[in-house]
């Protein structure tokens, strides 16, 4: 196995077409693209393994709520015998604005408890992210903004997300993070973060 790709999200129709899930709807579209079927159950997780470019991967969707994807991850990773530096995991960034996108090769959270829960399982934060931006143009309360489907009138846009996304993932597997990030992170016009 080459790489581990997770994609972070909360399990339950109730969820699947919120900002939350978008690192789902990544995993679904790889899988469809690469005809990898999402189906076994492992380690609190629906897991595929199959190949993109020339490589073995397993793509996996955390069942546990976002917030407690760490131990799930982990498990993965131990299961199929991997390092963090293997692992990618992709999820919705409410720092970064929206149809913005931000690879990173390690660093903190920033805020995200889904990212804060894999990398307190880990012990380390030196695994790649896909860090997909979701803010709005206006002021939100985010707990609830993350939690709510998305308007019919954005779903275009949300496909365009979600495939940048699996470019991204890609592109990482075959050329490489350093490469990646020249070629995918563009600065988010007013984004305030740190960088690290």
């Amino acid at each position: 196995m080459d790489f581990l790709i997770v994609g972070l999200g909360n399990p339950g129709e109730q969820y699947a077409n919120t900002p939350h899930n978008l690192g789902f709807m990544v995993i679904d579209r790889l899988a469809g693209s690469h005809a990898i079927r999402v189906s076994r159950k492992e380690n609190m997780a629906l897991v595929g393994l199959g190949t993109i470019g020339e490589k073995q991967v397993a793509l996996a969707k955390p069942q546990t709520f976002m917030n407690l994807s760490g131990p799930s991850v982990r498990g993965l990773l131990e299961r199929y015998e991997l390092q963090p530096d293997r692992l990618i995991v992709v999820y919705d960034e409410l720092d970064l604005a929206w149809g913005t996108m931000k690879i990173k090769p390690k660093g903190s959270a920033a805020g995200h408890k889904g990212a804060q829960s894999v990398i307190g399982a880990l012990g380390t934060s030196n695994f790649t992210r896909v860090r997909l931006g979701i803010h709005p143009d206006h002021p939100v309360n985010g707990e609830e903004f993350v939690l709510r489907p998305f308007a019919k009138s954005r779903m275009r846009e949300v496909e365009e997300v979600v495939g940048r996304g699996c470019a991204a993932v890609e592109s990482i597997i075959a050329e490489g993070v350093e490469k990646s990030m020249t070629v995918f992170n563009r600065r988010a016009q007013g984004s305030n973060e740190e960088e690290e």
